[in-house]
């Protein structure tokens, strides 16, 4: 299960053929999303209410630098021209919320007591941490997201009132600041709607477009200053790129107690990066396409001072706590159903998508996955399935189909090495009368007291089987006739004497053995060894039962 191995919140619910997405456990990463090989995962956001806003002409659009890729070849002009066409008040770029942000990052690099500061305008990361790494979240600077910052200052700039609609690759920026959140793919089905075409725009801005130049920030809200000011090796810069980090990291900080510096960690690299917009290998392209539509940087502050002020760009970041996580009971009995490797230790061989059989107890105990899609579990069960249908299960001998498999074993190994074997045929005498008179169970008992009189005087290479109802069959490996005789004498004997050690009246719990030697060269090939053994007891039982015959003579 390729999307379950990469999410990093085990969001995935795998259950028999179906699987689907646990929202409140999502964290938005977007990494399922390529690794289905059926692309049956889809994002949606809020398109109803994104037309609903579009059509008032109060709501504000902030549209991500990230357009300039997906409507390529259409410009960014003639995409912001399209959304005013829509019926968008004002179409910001989020600039104005990079710039804000990036300002709150300068203030706290001034600062050089933190120790370790990791960025949160990364709503993925930010979510990651607060439910899985709760350890890390004093260490998370105090800044929104860039997007969260933009939807803040445009309802100072506008009015408290103004409604804010966001259109990017990450649906989850901004969070409640924003009204609604739409991926570019919805937005231009939201244009299709309104009959407008983007191609078809004026190639350049026919409104005064809003702010699109950067003076402290780059992409995301990073400064700029940073950047320039610390190299890759800085102790006090860490560029860290992938959700697999935020272990290493939690780990570092919360238990060795290391000060790591500024932490800019991202899930992947950049927006540029998410999963939606492409392919991996196409991220230069993308990178070159944005860059080319981006326009010089401002010789000075783009932020209105006096907005700003009564802007809030500080954030706090509560422990998410729900109250669901599994019990450990239910987790450690999941993992008492996988069972250990032959070496003693857990499977954790990946199979399932999760990293770890631990993983997969917790994921299951939670209702995100079941036993089916655990490999060594079905191994395991496939075991079980072929013991049960090899050992019966009232008296632990062989079964029948053990039986006929070993017999044409026997046979052929004796055609080859000309090494005679012998069959018992088995029979309680008087079984259908203990039934009767001392009831069912009694029956059992006597069933599994004769089977374990037979397993007594047979060697380890030897094999006891249950043929059916009372009945076993006994198969001495390179024994002839007479050696036989003496094996099927003893177990008659010990039989007799089990029947009286239990209590039942003296004759009633008997065996008829017939015995039957199979010889190559001497046994008449077309007579099956076991049909002459059977032939044999019939001649016993004739006989008076409690009896040993081979056919030919009685015992």
């Amino acid at each position: 299960m390729a999307c379950v191995r990469v999410c990093p919140a085990d969001a995935v619910a795998v259950e028999g053929a179906q699987v689907r997405i646990v929202d409140e456990a999502c964290v938005r990463c977007g990494l399922c999303v390529p690794a289905c090989p059926h692309d049956a995962i889809e994002v949606t956001g809020d398109v109803p209410r994104t037309l609903e806003l579009a059509l008032s002409g109060r709501a504000a659009l902030i549209l991500s630098v990230e357009c300039a890729v997906y409507f390529y070849p259409s410009t960014p002009e003639q995409v912001v021209n399209a959304c005013y066409a829509v019926g968008f008040r004002m179409v910001h770029r989020g600039v104005l919320g990079d710039e804000l942000v990036a300002r709150e990052y300068l203030s706290l690099w001034a600062d050089e007591g933190w120790g370790t500061l990791i960025r949160s305008t990364c709503p993925v990361i930010v979510e990651t941490v607060r439910t899985q790494y709760p350890e890390l979240i004093p260490y998370l600077a105090p800044v929104a997201t860039p997007i969260a910052a933009e939807a803040r200052y445009l309802k100072q700039m506008y009015g408290p009132e103004t409604p804010v609609v966001y259109a990017g690759v990450c649906i989850t920026e901004g969070g409640n600041d924003v009204d609604a959140a739409i991926t570019f793919a919805e937005l231009e089905g939201v244009l299709k709607r309104r009959g407008v075409e983007v191609e078809k725009q004026p190639a350049y801005f026919s409104r005064l477009p809003e702010e699109r130049r950067r003076h402290w920030s780059m992409a995301g809200g990073l400064p700029l200053e940073v950047l320039l000011e610390e190299t890759q090796a800085s102790r006090r810069f860490r560029k860290v790129r992938g959700m697999g980090n935020l272990e290493a990291i939690a780990r570092a900080v919360a238990v060795d107690r290391i000060d790591l510096g500024f932490v800019d960690i991202l899930p992947c690299e950049g927006c540029l990066d998410h999963p939606l917009l492409g392919p991996r290998d196409e991220l230069f392209r993308r990178r070159e396409i944005v860059g080319a539509t981006e326009p010089a940087r401002a010789r000075g502050p783009v932020v209105e001072e006096e907005v700003a002020r009564n802007v809030r760009v500080a954030e706090a970041f509560l422990v998410h706590g729900d109250g669901k996580g599994p019990q450990a009971e239910a987790v450690e009995g999941i993992l008492g159903e996988i069972g250990l490797a032959p070496n003693g230790k857990p499977w954790d061989c990946g199979a399932c998508g999760y990293a770890s059989c631990r993983a997969f107890a917790t994921a299951a105990a939670l209702g995100r996955t079941t036993l089916k899609s655990c490999p060594p579990y079905l191994d395991k069960v496939a075991r079980q399935a072929q013991l049960q249908a090899a050992v019966d299960g009232l008296t632990g001998l062989a079964t029948y189909r053990v039986l006929r498999d070993r017999l044409a074993t026997e046979v052929a190994r004796s055609d080859r090495t000309g090494d005679a074997f012998a069959v018992l045929f088995v029979d309680l005498d008087n079984f259908k009368q203990v039934n009767d008179q001392f009831g069912h169970e009694a029956g059992n008992e006597v069933l599994r007291g004769a089977a374990r009189e037979c397993g007594v005087h047979i060697r380890t290479t030897d094999l006891a089987a249950r043929y059916g109802g009372d009945e076993f069959v006994l198969v001495l490996v390179r024994t002839g006739v007479d050696g036989a005789l003496g094996v099927a004498d003893k177990v008659r004997g010990s039989v007799e004497a089990m029947g009286s050690r239990l209590g039942y009246p003296a004759g009633l719990v008997t065996v008829s053995i017939g015995v039957a030697e199979f010889a190559p060269g001497r046994a008449p090939e077309s007579e099956d060894v076991l049909v002459a053994a059977d032939r044999a007891l019939y001649s016993a039982k004739a006989s008076g039962r409690n009896r040993v015959s081979t056919g030919e003579r009685l015992t």
